[in-house]
């Protein structure tokens, strides 16, 4: 029975490549000069320390600006509120989503069943598994899911005919 998954992944290695870009712009740029900016990632957190709000700002427009060139899907990215930290500077944590919640997975399946295409659906931990007798019903579900617009980057990955 033919059948593929829905997941939400990000290459963290992808992600530590676009940072080190980040880090080089920083460092070269003039209105960052004699500035203690910083960002690093721990795990699936990135802090960013910057020293005021317009710098904070022009981090998170970089931040964004690589993930898109090293073609990673900004929308992964989950902005906490900035908080003032030590010496009148702001820190900003950024959580990396890895995988679909559980309510956003019950959200794609009680469309699919509301669509009526031919397909069954399973939440297997932070994935979905599609499964149906033919490929267009899959393609179709496909469609109907892309036609949801979650705020989630999501691939569709393990097509098995």
């Amino acid at each position: 029975m033919p059948s593929f998954d829905i997941v939400s992944n990000t290459d963290l290695a992808e992600v530590d490549n676009a940072l080190q870009g980040v880090l080089r712009e920083i460092a070269t740029r003039f209105d960052f000069k004699g500035s203690a900016c910083t960002i690093e990632r721990q795990e699936t957190v990135i802090v960013i320390l910057a020293d005021d709000a317009t710098k904070l700002r022009q981090i998170q427009e970089l931040v964004k600006g690589y993930f898109v060139r090293r073609k990673l899907d900004p929308r992964c990215l989950d902005w906490q509120t900035e908080e003032s930290a030590a010496g009148g500077k702001l820190r900003q944590k950024v959580t990396i989503q890895q995988g679909i919640e559980r309510e956003i997975a019950a959200k794609i399946v009680r469309v699919l069943k509301d669509s009526k295409i031919k397909v069954q659906s399973a939440i297997q931990g932070d994935e979905l598994r599609i499964s149906g007798k033919k490929r267009d019903d899959l393609q179709a579900a496909i469609a109907a899911v892309r036609a949801m617009n979650i705020d989630l980057p999501l691939q569709y990955i393990n097509f098995r005919d």
